[in-house]
């Protein structure tokens, strides 16, 4: 089996995103499956990861070539808004776009059943749930590192963090607000868009976002981009993600596979999730379980049980479902 597997502005997307790109590329490598990053018709499979103008182009030839298409649904209008600037806006004309785009598929992806149900709106594509997974070679080795990132950005145990984009969808200002009512307790969001500036251009961030880090307390630390993410699993004792939409959340994954507790918003995303076992879930306010979490042994309980749960999202446990699927689009 040979496969276009073609991930359009690869250079420029970063994330969640890119990360669920790499990780479908070291399981076909694992699988021993052929593939090429260019949106080539001279195989067996067409695999599109970002529905741009150029990957439409590639499935309207793949189906005039014959060649089956699968599309990854790492997109909602509904995830893409409280993101970046203007983001709002284009989520509008986006979903129209999104509902053509998954239209030309043969099969989607849907990271989450979440995600699979959100998609059932846009199109009657068949699709199937398969997790973005994690690596946990990504993390190895991240307990050595604590001291430094403890000490690197002054935080006092036990660190109340995040990791990713700093965006209003991503619980910005709830990660402000909360620590604000907790002002004992250091907060860590380790990330992009750090506004002193960093990785990504000013230009992508809102005022909105500008207006919220400005805003937050001292107890209230924004790292910017870093080079070692085990950096952040390392300094980090409660992973606090108050997302208010998610395809699937792969950061969340990767703290669960670390042993931090989650503290998590109780959406739709995060169904399969036990409160009070593997994570602890909140609507608005967050302060009485982030305060549960400060006794040790209460962290360690659900951190152990987060960690058992991630182990059915490793990339081991994910990469049959994969190649199975492969398989049958292609009808070996």
């Amino acid at each position: 089996m040979r496969v276009s597997h073609y991930f359009e502005w690869e250079q420029h997307i970063t994330g969640g995103h890119a990360q669920s790109v790499k990780n479908q590329r070291t399981m076909l490598d694992r699988a021993g499956i052929e593939y090429t990053t260019r949106p080539s018709l001279d195989v067996d499979l067409l695999h599109l990861n970002n529905m741009g103008p150029r990957s439409l182009l590639a499935a309207k030839r793949a189906q005039a070539a014959s060649v089956p298409v699968l599309i990854h649904t790492h997109q909602t209008a509904e995830d893409f808004e409280g993101s970046f600037a203007l983001s709002d806006f284009l989520a509008k004309p986006l979903r129209p776009y999104l509902e053509y785009a998954y239209d030309q598929g043969d099969h989607l992806i849907c990271p989450s059943e979440y995600n699979q149900r959100t998609i059932r709106t846009y199109t009657e594509t068949p699709s199937t749930v398969i997790s973005n997974g994690y690596d946990p070679q990504k993390i190895a080795g991240f307990e050595s590192l604590r001291e430094t990132y403890l000490d690197r950005y002054d935080l006092s145990p036990p660190v109340v963090f995040n990791v990713g984009h700093v965006i209003p969808r991503k619980g910005l200002e709830t990660f402000i607000e909360t620590a604000r009512r907790l002002p004992d307790l250091d907060f860590a969001w380790f990330g992009f868009l750090n506004p002193t500036g960093g990785h990504f251009d000013r230009i992508l961030r809102s005022r909105e976002t500008e207006r919220l880090v400005e805003s937050a307390p001292e107890n209230v630390t924004f790292t910017g981009y870093i080079d070692d993410i085990r950096g952040a699993y390392a300094a980090g004792d409660i992973f606090f993600f108050p997302t208010h939409n998610e395809n699937e959340g792969m950061a969340l994954l990767e703290a669960m596979a670390a042993g931090a507790p989650p503290v998590v918003r109780d959406i739709p995303t995060f169904e399969w999730l036990e409160d009070g076992r593997d994570c602890l879930k909140a609507e608005t306010d967050f302060v009485p379980a982030i305060e549960s979490l400060l006794s040790e042994k209460r962290r360690a309980e659900i951190g152990a049980q987060a960690n058992a749960r991630s182990e059915a999202f490793t990339l081991d446990a994910v990469q049959a479902d994969l190649v199975s699927l492969y398989r049958e689009i292609v009808g070996e």
